[in-house]
């Protein structure tokens, strides 16, 4: 008979506490259907007076899928389809990793519209997410 594991809530979780629960998924994982081939996807804007990253997207390839985790557009940059371009980008690199779509989620005050003139659909709802609207869960194939 085996000890009984100790079960903790730390104060301050950081990146050790995430990095012990994502090797333990992964190693699950991958013993259950192979390989993720997870690689970090970075794309970013620069703001052209300081030089530095102001927005962009952040996100993962993995299991044939890109996920667009963070995508931001500062908006003072909006209107100028720099949203269009670096999606499209984040499109070109998925498919150059293989994955066959890109899915994301947003809020009902955020790019729902913005997704679906880009070629997303809705494929998934999550009601008062926050409190008062949906938050949507948006996909697009690659094929």
């Amino acid at each position: 008979m085996s000890a009984t594991p100790q079960i903790t809530v730390p104060d301050a979780p950081g990146d050790t506490e995430r990095l012990a629960v994502w090797n333990a998924l992964l190693a699950y994982n991958e013993k259950s259907v192979g390989p993720s081939n997870y690689q970090p996807l970075s794309i970013l804007i620069h703001d052209p007076e300081t030089g530095e990253p102001a927005g962009g997207i952040w996100g993962k390839t993995a299991y044939d899928w890109c996920f667009v985790e963070l995508f931001v557009v500062p908006e003072k940059f909006r209107g100028q389809d720099i949203g269009t371009k670096v999606l499209k980008l984040a499109e070109d690199i998925a498919r150059q990793r293989g994955c066959t779509g890109l899915w994301l989620d947003t809020y009902w005050f955020q790019a729902r519209s913005f997704y679906e003139k880009q070629g997303y659909e809705v494929f998934g709802e999550l009601p008062d997410y926050p409190q008062g609207g949906p938050r949507y869960f948006l996909k697009k194939s690659l094929a």
